[in-house]
């Protein structure tokens, strides 16, 4: 019998100490794991290799109500089984309507919705501009900066002296948002 048997025995055995001892030897053969399973994942999956691995480890090692494992296959069996109904719980979590499930995921940064040299585009970027101006100045100042000015995110914050994190925030919404009203009065999409 294995090392990894032996401690799966006494942790059914109710051995609080052996939980301890197995995650140094299952840690590598999960993380292998958990990045195969990850590969096949979509792109707007959050949930890190590391997370799934910890996770799946509180899943099957639990002290106070040790389960009873036939063999290491049979425990990495079950890992493998745990793996998967988490990453299914967070894709269902992701899809509820509260979360946005009902939205298309959008990469702001791929938006190419602009062209200059269309005057009726051109109308309706400032027509929205001046609503988002009414509903958020700042916002819409970082937007004046970046279209028309031509500054980068860098030189936008040192000319509004507000931190970068908060005109990165404000251009991705700014995109997110001028796309969606422009969709609806240009039909840009």
């Amino acid at each position: 019998m294995n090392d990894v048997t032996q401690i799966l025995n006494a942790i059914q055995q109710g051995d609080a100490a052996a939980s301890e001892r197995l995650f140094p030897l299952v840690y590598d053969e999960f993380r292998r794991l958990a990045q195969s399973r990850m590969r096949h994942e979509s792109s707007d999956q959050t949930l890190q290799p590391t997370a799934l691995v910890h996770e799946v480890y509180l899943r099957l090692v639990d002290v106070k109500n040790p389960q009873t494992w036939n063999s290491k296959g049979h425990f990495f069996g079950a890992a493998a089984t745990a793996m998967r109904r988490i990453l299914i719980e967070n894709a269902r979590r992701k899809k509820t309507l509260r979360r946005g499930g009902d939205r298309q995921r959008v990469q702001v940064e791929t938006l190419d919705f602009c062209d200059p040299n269309d005057s009726a585009f051109l109308i309706a970027l400032d027509n929205c501009l001046e609503q988002l101006e009414k509903e958020k100045p700042e916002i819409a100042q970082v937007v004046n900066l970046r279209f028309f000015g031509g500054l980068t995110n860098e030189q936008c914050c040192q000319a509004m002296e507000i931190s970068l994190r908060t005109v990165n925030r404000h251009w991705a919404f700014a995109k997110a948002w001028l796309y969606q009203k422009l969709s609806e009065e240009h039909d840009i999409s």
